[in-house]
């Protein structure tokens, strides 16, 4: 807390605020991987016969686990780098920001929830799913997660580049790559495998030069 006036109060961000962006770009990339790893693609995939390995669905509930969690965090990030761009943030571009975050957000937990589809599906271990409910349920996880979510993230990469460029609040390195992640996100996610992994990747350097921008500041006025 802070004080603005009499008998007037602002919260500050926390400064764990700094770290959601790190936590959710470890979380997503590590429930990405596991769903890659549970759920796989390519030739074989749709035969369902490998589900009946218990280490795939031991991967795929690991996933399942994590997404909720890394949805939390991924909040938090939209927060932390909210108060990191500052009330000049352009309101068109802050909008789009919050939209795109908050549906890619949504996108996700509903690609977590067609896995569970599949998984439950599947009992009793050791009898594999019908092709059918094998089939639908894994297309439409991959859909959702490599077509519309990697769009929406692609989506909020851009507008915060734009924001940074803009007011000058990231360092144009750091733009540059978010211009470059959206372009695979846009056009290469849904072609290229594990290429979805690059919007963790983006997070967490933006997340660790948000934590380390943010102890800056906290540290400049102990030092004056």
């Amino acid at each position: 807390m802070r004080e603005q006036g009499p008998g007037q109060r602002a919260l500050l961000t926390p400064r764990a605020a700094g770290l959601a962006g790190v936590a959710f770009a470890l979380l997503m990339a590590a429930a990405m991987v596991l769903v890659r790893l549970g759920l796989p693609e390519g030739a074989g995939a749709g035969t369902a016969q490998g589900f009946t390995d218990s280490a795939r669905r031991d991967a795929l509930r690991a996933a399942l686990a994590l997404v909720p969690f890394a949805g939390i965090f991924f909040l938090w990030f939209i927060g932390a780098i909210r108060t990191h761009v500052g009330e000049a943030e352009d309101k068109f571009l802050a909008t789009v920001l919050l939209g795109s975050g908050l549906v890619f957000t949504a996108t996700m937990f509903v690609a977590a929830a067609a896995a569970d589809a599949v998984l439950v599906v599947s009992h009793p271990a050791g009898v594999p799913p019908l092709p059918a409910s094998w089939d639908f349920g894994r297309h439409l996880a991959y859909t959702l997660m490599t077509e519309y979510a990697t769009r929406m993230a692609a989506v909020f990469v851009s507008s915060m580049s734009v924001i940074g460029r803009r007011l000058g609040v990231l360092p144009r390195r750091l733009t540059t790559l978010g211009f470059l992640t959206a372009l695979v996100l846009l056009f290469a996610a849904s072609n290229l495998r594990w290429a979805e992994l690059v919007f963790p990747a983006w997070s967490l350097v933006l997340g660790v030069h948000i934590l380390l921008a943010s102890r800056r500041a906290r540290t400049r006025p102990d030092e004056a």
